[in-house]
């Protein structure tokens, strides 16, 4: 039988998503040290990049960095806790998941820090 969730069409699954999406913000908040951070950081250079950025292009890309290391950041702490919720023994295969999605989160720091370099030095 199918969650309620799975049943729900229209308006009310888009409601149902709405309040999925802000528990798994309220979640990575109160658990997640490094999304904490990256939110502070995002809090400071979201408004700097509307106030930087001297075309809507240029807005949109120092933001869009920003908002994709949160991104990034979401998805490697759910990785994280699917791996931890398995198993909590050390495996090969889970050492390898969450390497693979710490790596995706630094790449996304080397975007953002390259974007915004671009943006503002050229």
């Amino acid at each position: 039988m199918k969650s309620p969730d799975y049943t729900a069409t229209g308006v009310r699954r888009i409601v149902r998503a709405t309040g999925s999406s802000l528990a798994g913000l309220v979640t990575a908040v109160r658990h997640e040290a490094a999304f904490r951070q990256e939110l502070a950081s995002a809090v400071v250079l979201i408004p700097l990049g509307l106030i930087l950025g001297g075309t809507g292009v240029e807005r949109a890309l120092l933001v869009g960095a920003v908002i994709v290391l949160l991104i990034v950041e979401l998805l490697n702490s759910s990785v994280e806790a699917v791996v931890d919720r398995v198993s909590l023994e050390r495996h090969p295969q889970s050492k390898r998941a969450k390497d693979l999605a710490s790596a995706a989160v630094a790449l996304a720091v080397v975007t953002l820090v390259v974007v915004w370099v671009l943006v503002l030095l050229t």
